[in-house]
């Protein structure tokens, strides 16, 4: 009797797992119900040959209806907006530089993809990556993407992002040798939708 209950109880402890472990589809539902996702990130990029890494650092904006807003301001102040139809890279004291999707369409591949990491869309991952999803446990989770498309298979050996309620970091190794991790953290998604201010940043 003690044995089948046991049993009985490791079962459902077994299903209990289960049902709270975290897929790529939960992933995907999760962030597409983030419609404006705000961050601070820093980044510290290996090159070979170099003794010391590269540090940046600054803050980030995705909105679901306007695009993508990187906005360094360490060592050097640079912003970076991108959406389904244009790139603007702004320096201080330089004219902007504005790259459209009919002038440089490789670029757009990759600003695509960039969107699907962070909105971890599984369709636009798949086609273009050999995706493997790993649940850690405690609602964390860890996806490995390794390139099977060119130029991606070029470029990139793998890219691994990792995160829980949110995407916390990506790792990009690629075929130099060279390898990039970004770290995310203080993210948060109110106001839901974009103040006046974070407008006329996808407007200029």
């Amino acid at each position: 009797m003690k044995y089948s209950l046991r049993l009985l109880a490791a079962f459902f402890l077994t299903i209990s797992s289960l049902a709270h472990a975290v897929s790529l589809d939960d992933l995907q539902q999760r962030f597409s119900q983030q419609p404006v996702l705000r961050a601070e990130f820093e980044q510290q990029r290996t090159i070979s040959g170099m003794s010391q890494p590269l540090n940046s650092s600054g803050n980030l904006l995705i909105a679901q209806t306007h695009g993508l807003l990187w906005n360094q301001t360490k060592p050097f102040a640079l912003k970076l907006m991108m959406n389904e139809s244009r790139m603007v890279q702004s320096m201080a004291g330089q004219p902007p530089q504005v790259v459209t999707a009919q002038t440089n369409p490789q670029m757009f591949q990759f600003n695509s993809l960039l969107t699907a990491l962070f909105h971890a869309d599984r369709k636009v991952l798949e086609q273009n990556f050999t995706v493997s999803f790993r649940d850690l446990g405690n609602d964390s989770w860890q996806l490995v993407l390794r390139p099977k498309t060119t130029p991606l298979d070029k470029l990139f050996r793998q890219i691994t992002l990792e995160g829980a309620q949110f995407l916390n970091t990506i790792q990009i190794d690629d075929m130099q040798g060279d390898n990039t991790r970004i770290r995310f953290f203080n993210q948060y998604t109110e106001p839901k939708t974009l103040t006046a201010n974070e407008e006329r940043h996808f407007s200029s």
